[in-house]
C-alpha cells in the first residue's frame, strides 16, 4: 500500500486506478474465498493453504514482471498496470489464507480456547499492519526501488510457502472430508445462495447478518478517516504515516490483550455488544471536537471498539460452526468482509467528497444498528452470554 500509488503515479494513471487495484483483490477474494474454504473441508487445511501462499507468491513474480515491460498504452493504460491488475485478481481469486486459517485454528483449539485465540490472531494481523507498511517504505528507498519491495515480499511469501509445508500438520481429520460435495467457484459468487445452501445455526445467521453491517461500517471508515484527518488537522505524510502507525499499535494491543479480558468477565456475546457500543460512540464523538487530545481519546474508544468486534465475530462463529462444515462457513464470513470491501470504498471517498466529515452520521448508524439488532434478536435465540 505504500509504494502502489508511486507505481500507479509513475505510469501516468490517475488516482483512481490505485483505488481499483486494491479493490480488484476484494473483488475477487468475495468470490475465492467461499470454494477455497469448502475446498479445505474437502481435503483438508494444509493443501488449501498451501495453494492460497503460491498464489500470492506468483502474484508478486507477475508484478516483477510487470516492471519489466513496455509502457505500451492500451485503452488508455500503460501495459504494466494490466499486468499488475491481472497479479491483484489472481491473488485474490487464492486469497482464502484468513478463512482457511481460522478454520484450522477452529479444528485445534477447544471452546475456551475458541473464545479468546481469535483475539491473538487479530494482534499479530494487527503487527503485519504496522510492520508491513514500514518495511515496504524502506525497501522502496533502495537503490533498486520498488523492485526491492516486490523482491521482500516474495520471500516472505516463499518463507511462509516452506513453514507450512515443513512444519504445519493437517488438523482436518480425513474421515471428516466425504461428507462435502465438490463444487463451482462460480457458486461462490451468490453469498446469500450459499448461506442457504450451508444451512447454519440461527445465530450464525444473525452474525452473518451483523458482520457485513460492520464490515461495510470498516470499508467507509478505512476509505474515509484518512480524508477526514488531513482536513481536520493539515496532516502531511509523515504525520498521517504517524498517526496510522499509532493507531495499529492500539489495535494489536486491544485485540491481543484486552479482548480476552473482556472475554473472560463477560461472555463472548457480551464482548461484541460492548465492541459495537464502543464503536458507535467513538465514531460519533470523533466528529464533534477538532482537539488533537481529546480527538485521540475519542478515537482510542472507536479503535477499542473495532478491537472487540473483530475477534468476537470470528470466536462466536467457530464456536457454534458445525465443524464439518467449518471452512465453508468461514470462508462465507471471510466473503462478506471482501464483498463490503470490494463495493464501498469508491462510494465513501465520493460520499465524503460531497458532505465531509457529516458521513460519519451515516457510518455511526451502521455499528447502532448492528446493536440493536443484536439486542433485539438475543431473546428470541436464548443467548446468554
Amino acid at each position: 500500500m505504500p509504494v502502489l500509488p508511486f507505481v500507479v503515479e509513475g505510469y501516468g494513471a490517475e488516482e483512481w486506478v490505485y483505488g481499483l487495484l486494491l479493490t480488484l483483490y476484494s473483488v475477487f477474494q468475495f468470490i475465492g474465498a467461499p470454494y477455497l474454504g469448502a475446498m479445505s473441508d474437502r481435503i483438508g487445511r494444509k493443501p488449501v493453504l498451501l495453494i492460497s501462499q503460491a498464489g500470492t507468491l506468483l502474484c508478486w513474480v507477475v508484478f516483477l514482471i510487470a516492471l519489466f515491460l513496455p509502457e505500451t498504452p492500451i485503452l488508455g493504460f500503460a501495459l504494466p498496470l494490466w499486468i499488475i491488475a491481472l497479479a491483484r485478481i489472481f491473488d485474490g481469486i487464492t486469497g482464502g489464507n484468513t478463512s482457511v486459517a481460522n478454520a484450522y485454528v477452529a479444528d485445534i483449539t477447544t471452546r475456551e480456547e475458541k473464545s479468546y485465540i481469535f483475539g491473538y490472531l487479530g494482534g499479530i494481523v494487527g503487527l503485519g499492519l504496522i510492520i508491513g507498511p514500514g518495511l515496504g517504505g524502506v525497501t522502496a528507498s533502495s537503490s533498486i526501488g520498488v523492485k526491492g519491495t516486490i523482491l521482500t515480499a516474495m520471500a516472505i511469501s516463499i518463507l511462509a510457502l516452506l513453514s507450512i509445508f515443513m512444519w504445519l500438520k493437517e488438523s482436518h481429520q480425513p474421515a471428516k472430508k466425504g461428507t462435502v460435495k465438490r463444487q463451482s467457484i462460480l457458486q461462490s459468487i451468490f453469498i446469500l445462495r450459499r448461506i442457504r445452501k450451508v444451512n447454519p445455526k440461527p445465530l450464525i445467521k444473525l452474525l452473518f447478518g451483523m458482520k457485513f453491517i460492520f464490515s461495510t461500517m470498516m470499508a467507509f471508515y478505512i476509505s474515509t478517516i484518512p480524508l477526514f484527518l488531513i482536513d481536520l488537522f493539515s496532516f502531511d505524510e509523515r504525520e498521517l504515516g504517524s498517526f496510522m502507525l499509532v493507531v495499529g499499535i492500539f489495535l494489536a494491543f486491544n485485540q491481543a490483550f484486552l479482548a480476552k479480558r473482556f472475554v473472560i468477565r463477560v461472555g463472548e456475546f457480551n464482548t461484541l455488544l460492548f465492541g459495537l457500543l464502543f464503536s458507535v460512540i467513538g465514531l460519533f464523538c470523533i466528529t464533534i471536537t477538532d482537539n488533537f487530545w481529546l480527538y485521540i481519546s475519542f478515537y482510542y474508544i472507536m479503535n477499542l471498539g473495532i478491537s472487540l468486534v473483530l475477534p468476537t465475530f470470528n470466536s462466536l462463529i467457530a464456536i457454534h460452526a458445525n465443524p464439518e462444515k467449518q471452512g465453508e462457513i468461514m470462508g462465507i464470513s471471510d466473503s462478506l468482509n471482501s464483498f463490503a470491501m470490494a463495493l464501498f470504498p469508491v462510494v465513501a471517498a465520493s460520499i465524503y467528497g460531497v458532505i465531509m466529515y457529516k458521513v460519519y452520521f451515516f457510518i455511526t448508524a451502521l455499528p447502532l444498528a448492528a446493536l440493536l439488532i443484536a439486542l433485539f434478536m438475543r431473546k428470541r435465540l436464548h443467548i446468554k452470554n
